[in-house]
Order: structure tokens, then sequence, then C-alpha cells
């Protein structure tokens, strides 16, 4: 899949390190704060072929350590498959549900905490850790690089989605082994994120697991430290 029409490159005119405009600049802050974690907002109507080559071509472009580009990207459409992942999760939740305290697991099994099945496309992200070869610049020390640098990548994806209307929901109470039984996916390759990816019927005007009452966010202030570590009191 390749860039699908002929608008210039996003890096045009914007070698010399100048401001985004206010417009330009605006519409970046206005897709991080209005990026959602979707679950039971997905309409089955098809995402565009052109939409969906921009999404992932914003998410490989990406930083990676070393330039390594780990990742690779599994689309999913039929639905077979996705009752298969869906199963897993069935499993892996009600697992889940019994690690919380008695008071919370009511709770928890009343979240909608998936959307495989109702969205129309889910998005499998792998990490390859071998991609860059034996040895990888900026990865010498900090061996996990390459999970973060696929990281990035989602959240390219994600808020580029957000940008085009579509809605995106990460999957992460999965058994990672059975999930790459079912894809295929060698034993080497780390599963970093399962996305489902569709149309909505709305975003939330904040977190949803704020909506329903299972945690707010917390001050910006309380996670800034200034010259060292800083408990807090």
């Amino acid at each position: 899949m390749s860039r699908s029409d002929d608008r210039p490159e996003p890096t045009d005119g914007l070698t010399s390190g100048a401001p985004f405009d206010v417009a330009g600049r605006d519409a970046v802050y206005r897709a991080i704060a209005t990026r959602r974690d979707v679950r039971g907002e997905f309409l089955p109507d098809p995402i565009d072929e052109a939409a969906l080559a921009r999404i992932l071509d914003a998410a490989h472009r990406a930083p990676s350590v070393g330039l390594s580009q780990p990742w690779d990207f599994i689309l999913i459409r039929r639905l077979e498959t996705r009752q298969r992942i869906a199963d897993i999760f069935a499993d892996a939740n009600a697992q889940a549900a019994e690690r919380f305290p008695a008071g919370k697991r009511d709770q928890y099994r009343a979240l909608k905490l998936a959307g495989i099945t109702s969205a129309p496309l889910n998005i499998c992200i792998t990490s390859d850790r071998e991609r860059g070869g034996p040895v990888i610049l900026g990865a010498t020390h900090m061996a996990d690089t390459d999970l973060f640098s696929t990281v990035c990548a989602i959240q390219n994806l994600w808020l580029a989605a957000r940008a085009e209307g579509i809605g995106v929901g990460w999957v992460s109470i999965l058994h990672e082994d059975r999930v790459k039984a079912v894809l295929g996916i060698p034993q080497r390759l780390r599963l970093v994120g399962y996305l489902c990816v569709g149309h909505v019927k709305g975003f939330f005007d904040s977190p949803e697991l704020e909506k329903r009452g299972w945690k707010r966010r917390s001050p910006l202030a309380s996670h800034i430290h200034e010259e060292g570590w800083r408990e807090e009191d």
C-alpha cells in the first residue's frame, strides 16, 4: 500500500525549522487532545483505502532507534479471524477480572474493553528486534528501544486516524502466544499492539475510563520533576 494521491510530501517547506502556522499548530494539539481509546462506538462502514494508506504512512514515518524500523502491520478484515482473536480476549479478560479486588470486579466486568468484532479492521503491530542487524545504533545499552520505536509508530497511526475521523482501540488483554498462533507470527517477533480500527458513532469528550468512573487523569504538575527525582509529599 502506497500514497494514493499527489499531495506534496509533509516536509515540503518545513525544513527551516520554523513553527507551523497557527491553524497547523492547533490541528496537531487538537488531534492529541481529542484522541480516544474507542471500544463500543464502532460502525461497520469500511475504511476508505486512501485514508488507510495515509494512516499507515504516518505510522511508518515514526522515529526508530538506529532507523531500524522494526514494525510490521498485519491487516485483519476477515470476521472469522477477528472472532478467533475475540475468543482469546474473552479468556484473558475473565482471568484479568479475578486479579482486581472484589469490590472492583463487577465494575471491571461492566466495562467494554474491546471492539474486535465490531470494528471492520483490526491491525496487529509487531516488532522485529533483529531487523537492524546484530548491533543497532542507539540500542547498545537499552535493549527495549525497538519496542519504544514501535509504540511511536502506533501513536502516529492513532493521531493520524483521529485526524481522519477514524477511531482506534488498543486491546492489550490478550495471550500473546495464542494470537501469534492464529496470525502465523514468528516466535522471534514481539506482539506490541493489537488495534481495532473503524469509523465511530462519536468520540467521548474525555477518556472513557474517566466517564465510567474507573479512574481520573492526574494533574500534569504531579508528573514533573526538576533536576532529579522528587518523591511526592
